[in-house]
């Protein structure tokens, strides 16, 4: 194992939205392939985020075809009064290595988890009851998220973050500071009253086609076995880009400086809502 691997795993962490995806999107994890070297050192550094927050995380593991699969989980009991939880998630896993050539997956999806690490730690004082889910296995059929909404939990809501980092495919082009919630139709009030501060432009459907709105909300993304369930769920993403899937979509793609409005609207909506 190269030494400046081994440096990067002893540093201390550094705590923020830029740093966790800079660090999820570094070479040394390999674009974060199921199954994958980088993903069990990805896994392992969400790990610590989650313990450097506050939080003792565990690990669900499962079998895919590729091998095993692990979802990180941290449980937050904010209302000792309720036994319902909001699930936030976002799946960390990405291409990862094709023909000796890294995908790095900065926005799809280490920008989501980044945004998941950020909300673990400014929702704790919320008095609310949160599960934050790191998900593996999207490239497989959504495994991570099949694999935790067999267990039983009681979910009032689920809010998935995935591709969120992204303004080079606004809905308007006169508006780069836009954020799309795919579900969230039902929840305009509450958005628009997190959004006073922020003052983001929220699309609550995919670029104005029901068929694409359908498909991404209902079949493609993590909240789609919750679904399901008939548990009510959101969908937050900036949307594919040219950069979606290739070996472009470095951290230099993601704008932080919006990436890091939309968490904090994201927060601000969960406090109100």
């Amino acid at each position: 194992m190269a030494l400046g691997y081994l440096m990067m795993l002893a540093a201390p962490l550094r705590a923020g939205i830029k740093d966790d995806v800079l660090c999820l999107a570094d070479s040394l994890m390999e674009g974060r392939g199921h199954a994958s070297r980088g993903a069990v050192e990805a896994a392992s550094y969400i790990c610590r985020r989650m313990k450097q927050i506050g939080y003792d995380p565990s690990i669900q593991s499962f079998a895919t075809d590729k091998g095993v699969g692990r979802n990180i989980v941290a449980v937050w009991r904010g209302n000792l009064r309720s036994d319902k939880y909001t699930l936030v998630c976002a799946h960390y896993d990405g291409l990862g290595l094709i023909g000796g050539n890294i995908y790095p997956g900065a926005d799809s999806n280490a920008s989501g988890v980044s945004v998941l690490l950020y909300l673990a730690e400014k929702l704790r004082d919320s008095g609310k009851n949160f599960i934050f889910v790191a998900l593996d296995a999207y490239s497989q059929g959504l495994a991570g998220a099949e694999a935790f909404a067999a267990v039983p939990w009681k979910l009032s809501m689920v809010v998935n973050l995935d591709t969120i980092g992204s303004i080079l495919a606004p809905p308007n082009k006169y508006r780069p500071d836009y954020l799309i919630a795919l579900g969230g139709k039902k929840f305009e009030k509450s958005m628009e009253a997190a959004n006073a501060e922020t003052r983001l432009r929220i699309y609550y459907d995919y670029y104005g086609s029901k068929s694409f709105t359908e498909y991404f909300y209902t079949k493609i993304s993590d909240q789609a076995p919750f679904l399901k369930k008939k548990i009510p769920s959101v969908m937050f993403t900036s949307g594919i880009t040219m950069n979606t899937n290739k070996t472009t979509d470095c951290a230099a793609s993601v704008d932080f400086t919006m990436l890091e409005r939309r968490a904090e609207f994201i927060k601000n909506w969960f406090l109100k809502n």
